[in-house]
């Protein structure tokens, strides 16, 4: 990414799931690399990240000011809400909760594009009044996206229409999780069987709900076998640039010990596909890796 790119230019957003991994010293940070320093090497490739340490403990502030300042400008978080207000609460009662965590959070707000709602299973139909109150009460200048679990959200009948619509009108993005390629896997390892049993296994709909439809793309540990399943992307987020919306692309896999690689690749394969229309930025190479060409170049 160039200097001069800003957060508005920028017609995608990549990421993954997380920004320290052990496995990613070779792929992202390099030999050496201190556990403090990794976040500011993956957004030196990545534009974006899924926050999911906040879904389990809220940060203090102290460790909300390092994320800030090791990150450049035009980098965004995604932070999921807290279990205690998303699962215990379901979004019930959790007015002091949900101030006192944008509060602890206030230092990141210009940098986190999206707060996610991350719903429990069993949050329904039924429960689409509370979601809507809920929403009426987040800060309107806050970007948030919803993600349902519950199977009756995804049969395209009433329930789903109702929960689009409400979504629409709140301007609040659907959070889309693809899991097809997870379950296309024969679960012959800890990690697929793991995954497989907490990622849930449902219809994939492909609705942008406001300008930042948000993407999970739960891969196969085999990366050259998630191309059929990403083909239909390939279909689906150009319609998206082309109508102005600014997607949010997230790459797992069941270990995420190659889901950088897959990433890179997957978005270059998006890029050849939209790179007449709406050319999107080429993806920095690791400063680890420039260092090691510089060297054989002497």
């Amino acid at each position: 990414m160039t200097k001069a790119m800003t957060c508005s230019a920028l017609p995608l957003r990549l990421g993954l799931t997380q920004w320290s991994h052990n496995h990613w010293i070779q792929s992202l940070y390099g030999k050496g690399c201190k556990n403090g320093d990794r976040l500011a090497r993956y957004a030196e490739i990545f534009t974006t990240v899924e926050g999911n340490t906040t879904f389990y403990a809220t940060p203090n502030m102290t460790t909300v000011k390092k994320w800030h300042d090791a990150t450049p400008d035009h980098f965004r978080f995604t932070f999921k809400l807290p279990q205690t207000i998303t699962h215990q609460q379901q979004l019930r009662h959790c007015d002091q909760a949900v101030a006192d965590f944008l509060n602890t959070m206030h230092v990141l707000a210009p940098k986190t594009a999206i707060w996610k709602i991350q719903l429990p299973a069993q949050f329904g139909p039924d429960a689409l009044p509370v979601l809507a109150k809920f929403l009426n009460k987040f800060p309107s200048h806050l970007t948030t996206g919803v993600e349902v679990r519950h199977p009756e959200f995804f049969t395209k009948g009433a329930a789903e229409q109702a929960l689009n619509r409400l979504l629409i009108e709140k301007n609040s993005n659907r959070i889309i999780m693809d899991s097809r390629p997870l379950f296309s896997a024969q679960a012959t390892t800890a990690a697929i069987i793991e995954a497989q049993r907490k990622k849930p296994r449902l219809p994939v709909h492909a609705i942008a709900t406001a300008n930042n439809p948000v993407i999970r793309f739960i891969g196969h540990p085999n990366d050259s076998h998630n191309d059929p399943f990403f083909n239909n992307w390939l279909q689906r987020i150009p319609l998206w640039l082309a109508e102005g919306k600014q997607p949010y692309l997230f790459i797992h896999s069941p270990d995420n010990n190659h889901a950088p690689e897959s990433a890179m690749r997957l978005y270059r394969r998006l890029q050849q596909q939209v790179a007449l229309t709406i050319p999107l930025v080429d993806l920095a190479q690791p400063q680890h890796l420039q260092q090691n060409q510089q060297i054989a170049l002497l």
